[in-house]
């Protein structure tokens, strides 16, 4: 009997797929797509009305300013951001996803750019110390320099 029922469950299944894949759940199974920005590249383009554009330019921020040398902390300034997400009305789960953006976003610019010696030019970190300043002083908002 299970013989014979497995072939029509298969089918059953593989028609409704396309259904399905608009289900967050399935697509989350289905799909090894992080959230955040896996390259320099990306990262300075995301757009603003993305929901994850604040948590990958600070974490794209982050990270440049950490690879360039800036002095600061960069658990903090994730501390504080986290913090300003939850402010704003962000529940658990959605706190958990743009946790894991920032954290994506952060460790895939580093290994981006940890090979490029001359990355940390004098117009790269002009533009970094103005986000990185805005971001320490509280602004999130995604409006980072392009590294010209």
């Amino acid at each position: 009997m299970r013989r014979r029922l497995a072939p029509l469950f298969i089918m059953v299944v593989a028609a409704n797929l396309p259904l399905l894949q608009g289900c967050s759940a399935v697509g989350r199974i289905t799909s090894t797509n992080k959230e955040g920005a896996t390259t320099d590249v990306q990262a300075r383009y995301v757009q603003p009305e993305d929901p994850m554009a604040r948590s990958t330019q600070v974490a794209w921020v982050s990270a440049r300013a950490s690879y360039c040398g800036f002095m600061f902390d960069p658990v903090k300034l994730k501390d504080d951001y986290m913090r300003d997400e939850s402010r704003r009305g962000n529940g658990p789960n959605q706190l958990q996803r743009i946790s894991q953006a920032y954290d994506y976003t952060l460790q895939s610019v580093t290994n981006t750019i940890k090979d490029d010696p001359k990355y940390c030019n004098r117009e790269r970190t002009d533009a970094i110390r103005v986000d990185l300043r805005r971001y320490l002083a509280g602004d999130y908002s995604p409006t980072s320099k392009l590294a010209r």
